[in-house]
């Protein structure tokens, strides 16, 4: 007799539906898979014939063939445990096997027939939905993941057993409400905020418009001046995530496993802060069986690279594509998939090796050789990427010992989700929603300047030798200062600040 499972597989970021089929026939005793599974799918049938044994249940002693559907498509993962096992216990008779239609199953079993929680729910989960299945059982510690889905019924199961007394019609299982689970506060904690940092009244400046228009930033500054500081509380001026962009968040943490148990929908910007001894693949994304780096678990929040020229050269490289596309994509020899990464990317450095090039109090012990080759350690075409350069100063013992009250994040971040409210309504017909996402034609559309805002840009542009990249880069910070204070057109003030926010390039070309 063949029963028919309806499971999941993730690809990328989204699930693909696969069918378990299981035949169990006379012949001599073998339990093969088929359908192009990978070693740990394969490594299934051990858990599954121990789960039905330590369930109570007798194994079939005949030939079961198990076919994963489409056979086309490879199969990776534990997530087929638990519908390899029903569709086993169906074949045999244990219950009929119509009580599986209309449900879609994934879960891992463990020898005693425990179901255990599995990476990916949320993808499988919108994947139901999509394929018109109303009803999901995942294991009780993925429930709260998965309840993020509308309009499906989340069922919840700890143990193998309980799912074959809900299939025979004697008990029910555990029932995941999205109303109950789904984290309604987007606040980040209270440990961290812009009212803690005294003094660096520019930096704070630049980071609020680099929030005000998503915008890559480059600081400069010697040891203890508190770029680290800066960069982590980033998220605190942010805007809110909407539903959208939380539920495509919370879809990559769950495919890397970082989710974690109690966490449903993530309503924080994340913010990742990888160590500068990353391979290409912790960055980018990668493995065997392609896996999202860091640039996409960064995706709709914050990346910070402190110690930024101590990245290896090919692996700051490699954040060109994303930084441009708001994707990345990893080709293997049978497959390509795509993440997405489009995240704010904020990078740390010294002015040079020793850190004190330019310091007022300490001298710097660099030549000029070891301070060029440090610099060139970052390419060109990447630092035209990058926005908005600043140098951040270290501040004086005296400005730290003043009472002084500072700005709070709360009443920053008020600004930015304004200036960031102005540009979802300019750009509500278009695939980008921010003024760094602007493609050429719509900064020509968006960025008119006046004679004399004209003459001071082509100006900057001849002076220092600026790209047409970097052009194009400041007229979008000019656009977002403008936003900030509400104009809608852009002055020579606007374009003056802008221009400021290019140090590095003044500095690469005295």
């Amino acid at each position: 007799m063949i029963a028919k499972v309806a499971t999941a597989t993730v690809y990328g970021i989204n699930g693909i539906k696969i069918d378990v089929e299981v035949d169990i026939t006379y012949g001599l005793p073998a339990f093969n898979i088929v359908g192009l599974p990978e070693t740990s799918v394969r490594e299934s049938k051990e858990r599954v014939r121990s789960a039905i044994k330590n369930a109570g249940f007798e194994f079939p002693g005949d030939r079961i063939t198990i076919n994963l559907a489409p056979a086309d498509v490879r199969k990776e993962g534990s997530t087929f445990d638990l519908p390899i096992a029903l569709g086993v216990l169906a074949a045999m008779g244990v219950f009929k096997k119509e009580s599986l239609r209309g449900h879609l199953i994934a879960g891992e079993l463990s020898l005693d027939g425990r179901i255990k929680p599995v990476r990916g729910i949320l993808p499988i989960a919108t994947l139901a939905r999509s394929e018109g299945i109303d009803r999901v059982i995942v294991p009780c510690s993925n429930g709260k993941e998965a309840s993020i889905v509308r309009d499906i019924t989340v069922f919840g199961a700890d143990h193998l057993l309980e799912i074959f007394h809900y299939l025979k019609g004697e008990a029910g299982l555990t029932i995941f409400n999205a109303d109950e689970h789904c984290e309604g506060s987007a606040a980040v904690g209270e440990d961290v905020d812009f009212s803690d940092i005294s003094g660096q009244a520019q930096a704070k400046r630049a980071l609020e418009i680099a929030a005000g228009g998503a915008h890559n930033l480059l600081m400069v500054g010697p040891p203890g001046s508190g770029k680290t500081m800066l960069a982590r509380r980033l998220p605190t001026i942010l805007p809110a995530l909407n539903y959208t962009e939380a539920v495509e968040t919370t879809k990559i943490h769950s495919i890397a496993g970082l989710l974690g148990t109690e966490k449903s929908l993530m309503m924080i910007r994340p913010f990742r802060a990888p160590h500068h001894s990353i391979s290409d693949a912790g960055l980018i994304g990668g493995g065997h069986v392609p896996r999202p780096g860091e640039v996409s678990l960064a995706h709709n929040g914050v990346l910070f690279l402190d110690e930024f020229p101590e990245f290896r050269r090919h692996v700051i490289d490699g954040l060109r594509q994303p930084m441009e596309d708001g994707s990345v994509t990893v080709s293997r020899v049978n497959h390509t998939i795509t993440f997405p990464a489009r995240f704010m990317l904020v990078a740390a450095m010294n002015p040079c090796p020793c850190g004190y090039f330019g310091d007022r109090k300490r001298a710097c012990t660099c030549s000029g050789t070891q301070i060029y080759k440090y610099r060139s350690r970052i390419s060109g075409p990447l630092l035209d990427r990058i926005d908005i350069h600043i140098e951040v100063p270290p501040v004086a013992i005296r400005e730290l010992a003043v009472d002084r009250r500072e700005e709070s994040s709360g009443n920053i971040r008020t600004r930015v989700t304004t200036a960031r409210a102005i540009q979802g309504e300019r750009f509500k017909e278009k695939k980008y929603h921010a003024n760094s996402q602007m493609p050429a034609r719509a900064i020509r559309k968006y960025c008119p300047l006046g004679k004399a805002a004209e003459s001071m840009l082509e100006a900057a542009i001849d002076k220092w030798g600026l790209s047409p990249r970097a052009y194009h880069r400041i007229l979008k910070v000019a656009r977002t200062i403008a936003d900030l204070e509400g104009s809608d057109g852009i002055n020579e003030g606007h374009i003056a600040e802008a221009i400021r926010y290019r140090a590095l390039d003044r500095r690469l070309a005295m």
